[in-house]
């Protein structure tokens, strides 16, 4: 597995002709301590699109979300496709279809693997180095509320830290503020899940934020949950928390 994951990060590096993005989804650009341009495209709830280096990578694209449909024929090839756990909101396997081509690499728990018929199971605690820009982590991503246990079961979903030119970017997945956070270190941007009873409150998000101390902080899957007032929440920390539409 280690093997078929060092070639995948490999194969994207060889990546080349991806298409130019003109939609119209919120994006924030980052620079990579190696001066290279990360682009983070907001699409819905917890679809999101980056751009790194000439790759196009995804994670839990779904096709629709309530009223908000998301066009992926519109939108270039994927190059990987990481999807968190296999919950209709974050598993699509639509829209896995219509972003994949040949040489898509499409990473996940072993129950997605199992549903979709193929992909590359990982597990928490996997940790995939290809080359010195580019790393994958997989970590825990579980309810602890008594009663929300059920909703994510610990050791079943995953969370992901990708780190690309030095560039740390924690996906947190379907989590609350759990004692393996204080394990995730030096987080450039964090997407943190904020939609109770599902994932955090937003009181459970700001303590994990004060535990990750991420640079740039998205609340993120936050439905109908108010998170305006987070921003000023974590001002004193130091944290540049952006609101973008992931509702």
């Amino acid at each position: 597995m280690k093997q078929i994951l060092t070639s995948l990060l490999l194969l994207l590096s060889l990546a080349a002709g991806a298409q130019e993005s003109h939609d119209t989804y919120e994006t924030d650009v980052f620079t990579t301590p190696g001066r290279r341009t990360v682009t983070l495209h907001a699409l819905v709830h917890a679809s999101i699109r980056l751009e790194y280096n000439g790759w196009q990578i995804y994670i839990d694209p779904v096709t629709k979300l309530g009223d908000r449909t998301i066009d992926y024929t519109a939108m270039p090839k994927a190059d990987a496709i990481l999807v968190t756990h296999e919950h209709g909101d974050h598993f699509d396997p639509e829209a896995i279809r219509l972003l994949s081509h040949a040489q898509t690499y499409f990473v996940t728990n072993d129950r997605c693997v199992a549903l979709y018929g193929s992909g590359y199971a990982v597990r928490n605690g996997d940790d995939y180095r290809a080359t010195e820009d580019a790393r994958l982590e997989v970590v825990p991503a579980y309810n602890t509320t008594e009663g929300r246990e059920k909703y994510h079961p610990r050791g079943r979903d995953n969370g992901y830290i990708l780190t690309l030119d030095g560039l740390r970017i924690y996906i947190a997945g379907d989590t609350e503020d759990i004692p393996e956070m204080q394990d995730i270190k030096d987080i450039d941007i964090a997407f943190l899940p904020c939609n109770q009873p599902y994932t955090m409150t937003p009181d459970q998000l700001v303590r994990a934020a004060r535990i990750i101390k991420p640079k740039v902080l998205f609340p993120y899957h936050y439905g109908q949950t108010d998170v305006s007032g987070l921003p000023a929440l974590l001002q004193a920390d130091g944290i540049d928390v952006r609101i973008r539409h992931y509702e």
